[in-house]
């Protein structure tokens, strides 16, 4: 049976041409089941892979749902709500020219920025708000953002907000929407919180799923490389001088700036994306990566829901995951949209049996082999080769700094004029 086209579907010609323009010419699988019932005004739970095009399922409906009828300021007629920045700004990316060729307004607001620039756009007017839960509590809070004429929610990746503890602001942001408003919600599992969610919001939603919560990545190879511990460092910087895109996952802050100074060291450069960078830092990373200016990315799990970027090739656990979630989802940034891509985790003797009981968990059939510096299997599993061995400045963080006031008198930074010498009253100085 043949998918329907965007058209049969049910969008207008406008949207149609839009879509092809950005090269867009077919659905897939998810956008084909949900958006004649979004089109509908039927409440949606979607359940599909990463990947899988989820928010042009919820995002073109929504638009068209939406069209011909202005927003107010402050009071947007469309919410979207995501657990991260960087998933939040990619939404707007990716929805962008389909509200333009709608005649829609669309912004987002997000943490780690001002807010005040983000109150002053809603005061301007927009007709669909992406926000990360926080901040929309913030907008709401000083009396910037106004939900009361919202008549479509969507709330992406809702299992990744209850994992961070996100839903208590969820549940109050949809308190501030209308019971009549139209709500759709897209997560990969549908357990404990979420479900609860899903009973107290979602008014006899229409459930769709393209792939088991717990189905591996598909067109992706899955390897785990056992290596010595002493082995690791070298092993991690040969596959960091490969050629194509790859992103890295370590689990700490500081275990990805340790790496990314160490490949520096070795002649490598590496962007950086966790959550304590600067905003300005984090998007700085993030368009080198997707411009391919810089092909290596060296990411914590912050990335793993937000990241939407075309070709990563390869995806490479440098510390294995511990959650089966983590692991899919982290995997789910390459072999996007129907390519092909490899997924690598490192692990050494002492992770053996944690890493087989997520892999077991998350089920995924992972192809074993031991790798050594230099390997053949090494090279031909990963692109790996020998690291250029001249050390890069490692990036700088592109935040301006903060002046340096001037002391009164001199110049900047300079220590002026000598102030008069303090003395005991009643003798000279």
């Amino acid at each position: 049976m043949s998918t329907p086209s965007f058209a049969e579907l049910g969008l207008p010609a406008t949207l149609v041409q839009s879509l092809r323009r950005e090269k867009v010419a077919e659905p897939f699988p998810i956008q084909a089941l949900v958006i004649p019932d979004i089109l509908a005004g039927r409440d949606v739970l979607g359940r599909g892979p990463t990947g899988s095009g989820k928010t042009l399922a919820f995002g073109l409906p929504m638009l068209v749902r939406l069209k011909g009828k202005p927003s107010a300021p402050g009071r947007p007629r469309g919410l979207v709500l995501a657990p991260t920045r960087e998933l939040a700004m990619q939404i707007e990316r990716s929805l962008d020219e389909s509200a333009l060729a709608l005649g829609l307004r669309l912004a987002s607001a997000t943490g780690g920025v001002p807010t005040k620039p983000q109150a002053q756009r809603l005061a301007r007017g927009v007709d669909v708000l992406v926000a990360t839960p926080g901040r929309a509590a913030d907008l709401i809070a000083q009396n910037a953002l106004d939900l009361g004429d919202v008549a479509v929610t969507a709330v992406d990746e809702a299992d990744h907000m209850a994992q961070i503890g996100f839903l208590p602001q969820v549940t109050s942001i949809l308190d501030a929407t209308p019971e009549s408003a139209q709500r759709l919600l897209f997560s990969a599992t549908l357990d404990g919180e979420v479900d609860e969610l899903v009973r107290r919001y979602l008014n006899d939603p229409v459930t769709h799923a393209t792939a088991s919560a717990a189905a591996p990545v598909a067109d992706t190879d899955h390897h785990v490389l056992f290596v010595d511990r002493r082995d690791k460092s070298r092993v991690v910087e040969e596959i960091a001088a490969r050629d194509g895109r790859t992103l890295m996952f370590v689990r700490t802050q500081h275990g990805v700036d340790r790496l990314v100074q160490r490949l520096a060291e070795v002649g490598v450069a590496a962007g950086t994306l966790h959550g304590g960078k600067s905003q300005a830092f984090r998007n700085h990373a993030l368009a080198a990566f997707t411009s391919g200016q810089v092909p290596l990315l060296v990411a914590t799990d912050v990335a793993a829901r937000g990241i939407h970027v075309e070709d990563v090739s390869l995806v490479v656990h440098v510390d294995p995951p511990a959650d089966p979630k983590d692991y899919l989802h982290r995997a789910g940034r390459t072999g996007r949209a129907g390519a092909s891509g490899t997924v690598v985790t490192l692990v050494t003797d002492d992770q053996r049996e944690e890493v087989a009981a997520v892999m077991t968990q998350a089920g995924v059939d992972a192809i074993r082999d031991s790798v050594r510096p230099g390997d053949r299997t090494l090279s031909r599993l990963t692109g790996a080769k020998r690291p250029p061995g001249k050390p890069r400045v490692a990036e700088p963080d592109p935040t301006p700094a903060k002046p340096i006031p001037r002391r009164p008198g001199g110049a900047r930074g300079g220590r002026g004029p000598a102030a008069p010498r303090r003395t005991r009253r009643g003798s000279k100085p």
